[in-house]
């Protein structure tokens, strides 16, 4: 029996497939089960437009993601994230955070499709791939760069002796008492 598979069946053949069975098994598992159909010269044109519609489709989007990965190669970003002693950052670069700045660009990335290996948490330039479609990977240039933080230390110095000189002298004044009836 000739039949035109549909999907592909391990050990048989891949979807679009012309392939040669016993009767027993395409009566009773393949035609059943919705993965293939009798090989007839009508169901073979159906199958043939079909195909060539998806093929068009698929064709479609994988333009797009093109297009896309172009317009990502093009638009280097640049994040600035804290650091402590020694160029520690603070948390890491997400995928979110690059997916933010690449919209803002005016690129629609989800942050799902940026595959970032291991967490970005020091100071540098990296290239990372952004999975758009099966056939299409675009590689993102990000530069991260790094702001020193000030210490606490630093920031709550001793004030200088002319503010204390005004804060002793509020201080010493007397409250004004309230007039009473």
């Amino acid at each position: 029996m000739k039949l035109l598979l549909k999907e592909d069946v391990d050990g048989l053949g891949y979807c679009g497939d012309e392939v040669v069975v016993k009767d027993g098994y395409g009566r009773n598992f393949l035609i059943p089960k919705g993965k293939a159909l009798l090989a007839t010269p009508n169901n073979l044109k159906a199958f043939n437009h079909q195909k060539r519609i998806v093929q068009s489709k698929v064709k479609k989007i994988t333009g797009i993601a093109q297009g896309v990965a172009d317009e990502i190669a093009k638009a280097p970003i640049q994040i600035k994230k804290k650091m402590g002693d020694g160029g520690k950052m603070f948390g890491a670069v997400t995928a979110q955070e690059i997916s933010d700045l690449l919209k803002a660009k005016g690129i629609d990335v989800d942050r799902r499709k940026i595959q970032i290996q291991e967490p970005i948490k020091k100071a540098g330039e990296y290239s990372l791939p952004v999975k758009l479609h099966p056939e299409v990977t675009a590689q993102i240039s990000l530069t991260v760069e790094g702001e020193k933080v000030v210490e606490k230390a630093e920031a709550t110095e001793e004030p200088k002796a002319e503010e204390t000189a005004e804060v002793s002298a509020e201080a010493t004044e007397e409250p004004k008492a309230e007039e009473t009836k």
